[in-house]
């Protein structure tokens, strides 16, 4: 009876989370400009809200407060990401500033997972420089996010693993002529999604 209450209960809160981040996403796309599809909002979403909800019900039976927080906000990431190829800071830098208070409440070793955040972030800067766009700011700002969940080593693992999965679902998609070779590509929600299997190892 307690694990059938506490699967409804996990359902409802999933239920809710869905419904609000779906409602936060678009307010953060009608107060937008820089939309890549503006005129496809609607048909782009049309799986947006059963994606979130799956994701938090599979998700949400593990971890703690703050990693429950980050995988909804990397969810909800992931979901932009692949409607809009957009990573807005409203949830990059809310995401940032809980890894803050995560490392300080775990009390982990503050020094690498800054670090981690100022290199990680750096260097994809720079390659967002040199690529002319293939890599956006968002991007950036989600690497130094994630160095400050992480620290150095999860971090590379996740941008190498991100980066290889990310790779193999490109050359999928310009295979079957979904994209080209010029086609922009969100490598976004691979880091993010990666990112959960180590927020949750």
């Amino acid at each position: 009876m307690i694990l059938v209450e506490a699967l409804i209960a996990k359902l409802i809160f999933a239920t809710v989370l869905t419904i609000a981040g779906s409602l936060w996403i678009d307010k953060l796309y009608s107060r937008s400009k820089e939309l890549t599809f503006p005129d496809e909002i609607s048909s782009r979403a049309r799986f947006r809200k059963p994606t979130i909800f799956i994701a938090l019900s599979c998700l949400y039976m593990f971890g703690d407060l703050w990693t429950m927080a980050a995988i909804f906000l990397l969810v909800l990431m992931t979901v932009t990401d692949f409607e809009q190829y957009m990573l807005f800071d409203a949830m990059t830098l809310p995401l940032a500033l809980l890894g803050v208070f995560y490392v300080w409440q775990m009390n982990l070793n503050v020094q690498e997972h800054v670090a981690a955040a100022l290199i990680g972030g750096g260097i994809f800067l720079l390659l967002a420089v040199l690529s002319k766009g293939s890599l956006g700011g968002g991007d950036v700002k989600l690497i130094a996010a994630l160095g400050l969940w992480l620290g150095a080593e999860k971090l590379i693992s996740v941008v190498l693993i991100g980066t290889i999965i990310g790779g193999l679902a490109a050359v999928l998609m310009i295979l079957t002529k979904k994209k080209d070779h010029s086609s922009y590509f969100a490598y976004g929600p691979y880091f993010a999604l990666t990112a959960i299997y180590f927020l949750l190892k």
